[in-house]
Parts: C-alpha cells; structure tokens; sequence
C-alpha cells in the first residue's frame, strides 16, 4: 500500500501541531473543545466591552461634573455660615482650582453656579437674621406691669412707649396735688400705693407730634379731669376703670389712647379689621361716641364704624372688614359675630361705656360673648367707664379685668348711688286719675314766658305709655318728640336731634334715654311712673340715672301714683 502525503491528507503544512496530530485520550479532547468555544466567544466579548466602555465614561463623566457642582454648593454654603467675605473669596478659589485641574472645559460654569448658590445662601441667612432680630425685640419688650415707672404700652405686636413731658414732669408737685384736689380727682393702683404717673393737664403735654392730630382738641382750652388723670395710665396700658359723671368727656378719655395705640402699628396692619371695640347700650350712645370719634380717624387715617340694630346689616358688614375701630351695641355686635362677619380676634383694646347697665342682667351674657371673642386677659386691654359704679357689679366687673386702676371724679370716690347735690329732686303722690292734670300744670309752669324753650325730659317706664303720654302732651299744643324701642331708628335719630337742637323742647322716653346721653341745658326731668315693686332706693337709682347726663340740670320731679303709706314703707 503506497504511502499518503500531506497534500493527499487536505492539511496545510503547520496547521497542525505536532501534539494535535498525535491521538489524544477522550477527557483531552473534551478540554479542547471547551477551549475553542471560549476562543469562539472572545470577539463577541470584546464588541460587547467596547459599547460599555463609551456608556461607562460618559457615567463616569456626569458623576464627576455633579460630584464637582455639589462641591461647589458645600463651600458656598460653608462660606455663607461662616459670614466671612475671605472664606467665601477662598472657597471659590479652590473651586477653581480644582476645576482646571480636572476639567478646563468646565471651569465658567462651575463657577458661575458655585456664585449663584453663594448669592442665594447669603440671602437666606440675611433674611433669618432679620426675623430673628424681629423675634427676639417682640419677646424682650417690657410689658405694662404696673403703669409706674414702666411707662410702655403693648398694642398687638406693637409697642409704644409713654415718656412724660419734660414740662409737665418740671411743674412742682403743689401744683399736680392742687389740681387732684379742686377736681376731686381719686386715684387708685392696686399695684401701687401712690399715684405716680402725673395727670395730663394741658393738651401740650400729650406724646403727639402731628400737629393735624392736635387739631380736634383747638376747641378746648384743657382736658377734662377724667381725660387728665386717665391718659396716662391708658397710654401705659393699664386696664382703668372710669367713674365720672355723663358729659365729663369720657369718650375722648379713651379715644386718644386707642388711636394711637393703632397708630403704633405699621400701616400694612391698619384698615384690616377691628382693632379696638367699644361696646354701648343703646344704639343712641353708640352713635354719639363714633361721632366724636370720627374726627380723631379722619386726621389719623384711621376708619371707625357703629353697628347697632334697626339698619340693614348689609353696609355695616362691608364697613366691618376695613375698619379700625367697632362702636356697637351689644345684640348687633354678636349676630355679625355669629355670622363670621364681625372678627375681633385681633382687638386689643375693648371699652365697654356706661359699664354698669353693660354688666346689667340684661346684657351680661352678650357681653361675656364679646369679650370671650377677643384676646384674653394680659393680651388686650380693658377699659370699664360709668357714670356709677355700684358695688353689685364690681366683682362682675373684676373678672373681665387684670389689675385695673380705678379713677373716679367727684366728691364720691366710691362710686356709690347717692342723690347729686345740685339738683332739686321732689316727690310727689297723686292720685292716678289726676297723674296727666298734674303733668300738664308742670309743663305750663316751666314752659312759659321766656322759659318756653327750656328742655324738659320726660320719662315713661313702658313703650304704650310714653306713646300714649307723648299724644297727650302733643294734643295741648306743646313741641314734643318720642324716643322708644317701639319706634324706628331713623324715628329715633330725628328725634333725639331736634331735642339737642332745642327745635323740640319736650322729649319723652323710656330709659333707652336714661343712660350716657350728653344733651346741654336740660332744665327739668319728670318721672311720670315707676315699677310698682319699688322703693325709695330703686327711685335714687334711677332718677341718677336718668339726670346724670346734663350737668346744667336744676329739677327733677317724680309723679308718684301710689298711697302715701307704700311710700313711706318702701324707703331707705
């Protein structure tokens, strides 16, 4: 058998090894096999490697731009901590640096962004170090503790403070005691044995700059004995009580320390809702305190209304929503309370005026429903002003109260019911048959002649009757006006105005008259029926009341239609 050559076999000369050509046992050649299946799938691993490779590097890219941003924001934040200009000036040195370094390309944005977030962060830390300095004045003021040395007076988040005139701190202490004397002015601070806080006798002395401020004060040569001694322990923020007689200038008394009080507010603060409320029992008081306190708004600024029944409430909400100052009486206050109409979350300063009939059975609840609307007690300031102040509702009065400084002008520091000593008053028993006759002698003894202008005011204890009363004394020719509950506001303003005015000379009414009302030159008042269940101390009461309004009044007479015997038995 011939041998076969290479070129026979089909085999390149060295595409064979020696070893590969020599037989192999059967594991080798499984191990070869595994080998060139690995060789067969190194190219498919190397195409794979290459695209991960570009995917790797712009990862690798991306990380290191942000890890370098957020590099960037660390020292700018760092340097804005710190508060050092030198620190932030080396940390964007660095920055740099190390972005040439590791990035040429990057260098401009990187540090334009480094600068922003520089320039935010520096402008956060400046913002809450101003609300901080905000804080920490708002939590170190000193409070009104105790009106004598510590003159402040805290009004929201605002403070003003009372600094004394220097002239009116310069007047001798013979003069400040002589005039507490003349004016019967008494003075007493639970938180202090002596009245240290000097009255404000002369309008000069008042902490008002504005000159347009003064201006409502032009027409009067001097405060008031209840404005003296008041304002300066109102403007400290004192709860005061005011006992004085109507027609002594209460209202101004408290409506200079409540405009100022909201003066002391930034003006973003103001005509955004009741900031001060002042409560009255009838809607008549209501009207002539928002009338006197009117001129004080209107050169302030400042916007005031009066709420009160018997009006459509329409004008009185849109009015509620811009208005500084609330003068209202007590049922009105709380239907637009109760509606959602009226906020007083944010009055600081409550007055309640003719305080005693306010804490009266009648209105005793609507005003606890008012005053639990505001602040509590610490947080606003309470102010309680009367005519009288009987001892049944000074303990009342005490729980709407902290610490309150009691004024009272007069030769009646107590307060206490008692009969006024310039006027006459006489009682006289008639039978009721003869109660009209004995009316009608009164009125045409005291109004005729030159006395036919003279005011006279008649008081009826039921609606009916001072109806009834106000026909009769009309149909025997006499100028007469009725003011009730029965009649309609506007019926009620007009008549009220021409009784004032002296176009009316005869004005009769229930007690919707009798407390508060400041009208000159009443010469005689007639009680012509009290309650049957009476005595002579319900008489004293009443009649006070009813004349405590006009300080020019010479007569009161009551027309008693009771046995003389009930009338002797029914006295104090």
């Amino acid at each position: 058998m011939p041998k076969r050559t290479l070129d026979d076999a089909d085999l390149a000369n060295g595409d064979v090894s020696l070893q590969d050509a020599t037989p192999v046992s059967k594991k080798s050649k499984q191990e070869s096999e595994r080998s060139k299946e690995q060789k067969s799938a190194v190219p498919e691993a190397i195409l794979t490697d290459g695209g991960d490779d570009a995917e790797s590097k712009a990862a690798r890219k991306e990380k290191k731009r942000l890890k370098k941003l957020k590099k960037a924001e660390a020292d700018a934040k760092a340097a804005a901590e710190a508060g050092s200009e030198a620190d932030v000036v080396d940390s964007g040195n660095t920055t740099k640096d190390e972005s040439k370094s590791s990035d040429e390309t990057k260098e401009p944005k990187a540090v334009r962004k480094a600068e922003k977030a520089r320039l935010k962060a520096e402008e956060k830390a400046k913002k809450d170090s101003t609300n901080g300095s905000n804080d920490t004045r708002a939590e170190t003021s000193p409070s009104p503790a105790n009106g004598n040395s510590n003159n402040t007076h805290m009004n929201g988040s605002s403070s003003t403070t009372y600094n004394e005139d220097a002239k009116l701190s310069a007047l001798p202490q013979a003069n400040i005691d002589q005039f507490l004397a003349e004016n019967f002015i008494s003075i007493t601070d639970p938180l202090s044995s002596s009245a240290t806080l000097r009255p404000i006798t002369n309008f000069d002395y008042l902490p008002i700059t504005d000159a347009a401020q003064r201006a409502p004060f032009k027409n009067f040569k001097a405060p008031t004995p209840i404005q003296a001694a008041a304002w300066p322990f109102l403007l400290t923020g004192r709860d005061v009580i005011g006992v004085a007689e109507t027609g002594s200038g209460k209202t101004m008394a408290f409506a200079v320390p409540c405009v100022r009080g909201i003066l002391s507010l930034s003006e973003n603060q103001r005509n955004k809702g009741a900031r001060a409320v002042i409560v009255s029992p009838t809607r008549e008081l209501a009207m002539q305190s928002h009338e006197q306190i009117m001129p004080l708004c209107n050169v302030s600024g400042l916007r005031a209304v009066c709420v009160y029944g018997g009006v459509p409430k329409d004008e009185q909400r849109k009015t509620l929503k811009t208005a500084d100052i609330v003068v209202a009486t007590p049922g009105r206050l709380n239907d637009l309370i109760n509606e959602g109409c009226a906020d007083l979350s944010k009055a600081r300063y409550v007055v309640l005026d003719e305080a005693d009939r306010m804490l009266d059975k009648g209105f005793e609840e609507e005003i606890r429903k008012i005053i639990n609307t505001t602040p509590s007690i610490g947080k606003r300031q309470t102010l309680m002003f009367t005519a009288t102040w009987p001892e049944s509702v000074r303990t009342l009065a005490s729980t709407f109260m902290k610490d309150p400084v009691k004024i009272a002008i007069g030769d009646n520091p107590t307060g206490d019911l008692r009969a006024n000593t310039r006027i006459v008053q006489k009682v006289e028993v008639v039978d009721p048959r003869n109660k009209e006759y004995r009316l009608l002698q009164l009125l045409k003894q005291y109004q005729s002649g030159a006395q036919k202008d003279d005011r006279v005011l008649v008081f009826a204890l039921y609606k009916k009757e001072a109806t009834r009363v106000e026909g009769f004394i009309r149909s025997k020719g006499f100028r007469v006006a009725g003011i009730h509950g029965d009649l309609s506001q506007e019926q009620r303003t007009r008549s009220l105005d021409a009784f004032k005015k002296g176009n009316t000379p005869i004005l009769v009414a229930t007690d919707v008259a009798a407390r508060g009302l400041d009208i000159p030159a009443v010469k005689l008042v007639i009680n012509v029926s009290i309650s049957e269940s009476f005595s002579a101390c319900s008489i004293l009461s009443w009649g006070m009341r009813a004349c405590l309004y006009s300080r020019n009044m010479a007569r009161i007479t009551w027309i008693v239609s009771c046995p003389a015997e009930t009338l002797r038995k029914n006295r104090c």
